[in-house]
């Protein structure tokens, strides 16, 4: 799969810029604040609908102007596909596949998959549980529709409960008849994440180690563990004892919405001893060990978008991770940097050809 063309018109930074791939290796060069990463995050658009650093769709417009489209070009077993989005003030975002519109979006998650690495992805490492979960649901919805909805169900029950125990709380009236409701309906849709969350974990484990230890050349020990309170108990149970302590702090105490993901070094919270490096080393472990999930679970490669990476990582792991994304276990790779002759002597040592666009102020130099 490739991206052969991809257009923008009033898209953050650009006014309109239209441009054309390699099926290889394609790189944005310029100075910070020249709009590089600004096109890596329009190819995401068209591949998850959304922008990769901010939710609202409307803060992507360009200032002074009213409404943004791209447009891409896709080959997928030499079959074309035109993705065209369009996102106007106060109306509802159009997403199109050759010219027909989407009912649901999520029937767009997955045809297209792409994985990004980001200096935002350091979120994953540093931050809360819930950057982690979006992490294991990022990868499972590009293979998995059924699981976006069941995710989308019980989110949508799991507030439903949460109000429901807060007017408990306020009014005083006790209703266990609608509890169980929620409870069931939270079961259902919870069991089945949780079956699946498990079952990709088991799998997606073992290839984040095989790519550490290549980045590292197996001199660090780390570990990815996936933590559940289902994992020692069934859902139903669990609701049923927590059930007065949900009243008393007015919120669900367990559920898959508690899930955990544990990143460790020699041991220890890669959070708190891991060095700067290590931790980006670990952030490119595991977007490569999500890389070769959706190409196992997919039978084609990804789009992978590589933004500013080289910097905190050693001249080593520069050399070792380049050759790795340019050998035949990966498709069509877009990435960014300041340097354009840092970038081109990266490829000329291990002998890859490239494609470099150099990017001022909004606009493009091919």
């Amino acid at each position: 799969m490739y991206l052969l063309q991809l257009s923008v018109i009033n898209f953050k930074n650009y006014a309109e810029a239209e441009l054309a791939f390699s099926a290889g290796v394609n790189a944005f060069t310029g100075d910070n604040g020249a709009g590089k990463t600004n096109l890596l995050d329009a190819i995401h658009y068209l591949s998850l609908c959304k922008s990769y650093f901010n939710p609202i769709d409307t803060q992507q417009i360009k200032q002074g102007a009213d409404f943004f489209i791209i447009n891409g070009v896709f080959d997928k077993n030499e079959e074309p596909s035109t993705i065209s989005c369009g996102v106007k003030r106060n109306q509802k975002k159009q997403f199109k596949r050759n010219k027909k519109e989407y009912n649901r979006l999520a029937d767009h998650i997955g045809l297209f998959p792409l994985v990004m690495i980001s200096p935002y992805d350091i979120s994953i490492i540093i931050e809360g549980s819930e950057e982690r979960r979006k992490f294991i649901d990022n990868v499972i919805s590009q293979t998995d529709n059924r699981y976006l909805d069941e995710l989308i169900a019980y989110n949508k029950v799991l507030v439903n409960r949460n109000a429901l125990l807060k007017r408990i709380a306020d009014t005083g009236r006790y209703d266990p008849d609608l509890l169980a409701v929620f409870d069931e309906q939270l079961i259902t849709s919870g069991n089945q994440i949780f079956e699946k969350r498990k079952a990709f974990m088991e799998s997606f484990t073992e290839i984040f180690n095989e790519h550490y230890r290549f980045l590292s050349e197996q001199a660090e020990q780390v570990d990815l563990v996936y933590e559940s309170q289902l994992l020692q108990d069934d859902f139903a149970s669990l609701l049923k004892k927590n059930t007065e302590k949900d009243r008393a702090l007015e919120r669900t105490t367990t559920g898959i919405h508690r899930d955990e993901l544990q990143f460790a070094i020699h041991g220890m919270p890669m959070k708190k001893f891991g060095s700067q490096g290590q931790q980006k080393s670990f952030l490119i472990a595991l977007k490569l060990a999500q890389y070769s999930f959706l190409y196992k679970q997919k039978g084609f490669k990804p789009l992978l978008l590589l933004d500013d990476i080289f910097d905190k990582l050693d001249d080593k792991r520069v050399t070792k991770l380049m050759q790795m994304v340019s050998n035949h276990d990966f498709g069509q790779v877009f990435l960014t940097d300041t340097s354009a002759a840092k970038v081109e002597g990266i490829f000329n040592k291990i002998g890859v050809d490239i494609r470099m666009f150099d990017i001022k102020g909004g606009e493009v130099n091919a």
